[in-house]
């Protein structure tokens, strides 16, 4: 016998997401409830520049009140095909646009609560235009060497998942 989702029950809307109890039948025939999160699916791109160093971003980020470095990414928007999307942020949030894009993967960042998948990507050939940010991002461009990224992640100055994923996906690349 599998688990059974019996029922999805919403209890809360917020605009990327989507708060439901999920009512299901375990295999041993117990009721029980877990939390989901139906939320907006989303994309990233490590921009990754001539000379092998890589452009992140840096913002002010509420849910750890810090300034996080991450790489560019978003939600996507309706209609809108993954790489798409990861071109149209890395754009909007660097002003940068790249001429080749490799699939890294496609993750589930809370995978016990929420169904949020974010298409990974590396960018390369990477050419300078305008930058166009939302409205409510303030958001600083920065290029770092594979080191000095090393030592952030060491330092506990890089954090996020995806960002994570993106780049040991590119050092794999490099040393294989």
């Amino acid at each position: 016998m599998n688990t059974k989702r019996n029922k999805l029950e919403l209890v809360y809307q917020a605009h990327m997401f989507d708060v439901y109890n999920d009512y299901l039948e375990l295999p041993d025939g117990r009721n029980v409830i877990y939390d989901y999160i139906d939320h907006v699916n989303g994309a990233c791109i490590l921009p990754v520049c001539e000379d092998g160093d890589v452009i992140l971003v840096s913002q002010y980020r509420n849910v750890i009140d810090k300034i996080s470095y991450e790489a560019p990414g978003g939600c996507m928007d309706d209609g809108e095909a993954p790489d798409q999307s990861a071109r149209r942020e890395l754009r909007e949030e660097t002003g940068y646009l790249a001429e080749k894009l490799d699939f890294v993967a496609n993750i589930v960042l809370a995978i016990g609560s929420s169904n949020e998948h974010t298409a990974v990507y590396i960018g390369y050939g990477l050419s300078k235009t305008d930058t166009s940010p939302d409205e409510n991002e303030f958001i600083n461009v920065h290029k770092f060497s594979m080191e000095q990224v090393d030592k952030m992640i060491a330092a506990g100055d890089i954090v996020d998942s995806k960002t994570l994923v993106a780049i040991m996906a590119y050092k794999a690349k490099i040393h294989s």
